[in-house]
């Protein structure tokens, strides 16, 4: 498999992820938690514009995209906490694909490449980030109602 068919395969991961970030948000939704379902639906959002870069990336090098099939998500809702260690997880799994297209584009000495997946990385250190942060308030919190109901109005405010 080429570097060039890797990219279009994260470019479809990167849909999946948005996919999955959105049934997380319809689950959490459906438990009233407004705030804690507008914070997924954003990262939906924000999963659907990385596709682009890697589509348009893609597009500008002459190379073809094409679309995989995409996976039912399969997240139980567990408690609030584990749902937002799922996306955690996930975020992980996402870095590691990321780093390995990273370390083939350099290998192959793609430039091009590598300057567009140098910026997924920094991306990732972000994403990572911000989930962990996320998880370690929850943990804090111990699915008490009064935090659950303070962080999910912290969380509705994602802009």
């Amino acid at each position: 498999m080429t570097l060039y068919e890797q990219i279009n395969e994260q470019f479809n991961f990167e849909l999946q992820s948005g996919y999955i970030y959105l049934d997380m948000a319809a689950k959490l939704k459906e438990q009233g938690m407004e705030g804690f379902a507008h914070f997924m639906m954003k990262q939906a959002h924000e999963e659907y514009e990385h596709a682009m870069k890697l589509y348009n990336f893609l597009f500008d090098i002459d190379e073809k995209v094409e679309y995989l099939d995409i996976k039912k998500p399969n997240v139980e809702f567990k408690s609030f906490t584990e749902i937002f260690k799922e996306a955690l997880a996930h975020e992980k799994e996402v870095t590691a694909r990321i780093h390995a297209l990273y370390k083939r584009a350099t290998e192959e000495e793609d430039y091009r490449a590598v300057e567009l997946l140098g910026w997924f990385v920094n991306e990732q250190v972000e994403e990572e980030d911000n989930f962990r942060t996320i998880v370690e308030k929850f943990e804090r919190i111990h699915e008490n109602w009064s935090g659950l109901y303070i962080y999910d109005h912290e969380l509705g405010a994602r802009g």
